[in-house]
């Protein structure tokens, strides 16, 4: 019975540290600057501060509520999905916009913490 009980420990203890360091990333101290290169180079494609594109406009993104900018045709699935935008929705949404709104039509991640940190603290500081 012990043998169980430590395996078990020791699948939950691993389960843990595999799914830690994305929920900590929040707390990672991000840098607007290098966001805002990062932001550039890999959301500026489809998305801009200040006019929609593929995806909407980000200025004023924190406390909005997703699927709220208007003249932008957002999917049924992220209009229902009662988020509020904030350091930790953007960053869940970040890493995995389908895992977070299955049916939303934003595939693209951006797995890294600290990446997703300065593209936030960027998005935090355009009001």
């Amino acid at each position: 019975m012990k043998r169980v009980a430590c395996i078990a420990f020791l699948c939950a203890t691993a389960h843990f540290v595999v799914i830690a360091p994305a929920a900590a990333s929040p707390s990672l101290r991000g840098d607007p600057a290098r966001g805002a290169q990062v932001y550039e180079a890999k959301c500026g494609a489809c998305h801009s501060l200040d006019a929609n594109r593929i995806g909407p406009k980000h200025r004023g993104v924190f406390g909005r509520k997703a699927g709220a900018v208007p003249d932008f045709s957002y999917t049924r699935a992220l209009k229902r999905s009662g988020i509020v935008w904030n350091a930790q929705t953007l960053d869940r949404w970040l890493q995995g916009p389908t895992l977070m709104v299955p049916g939303t039509a934003m595939g693209f991640r951006l797995p890294s913490a600290q990446e997703r940190a300065d593209v936030i603290a960027y998005l935090k500081s355009q009001h």
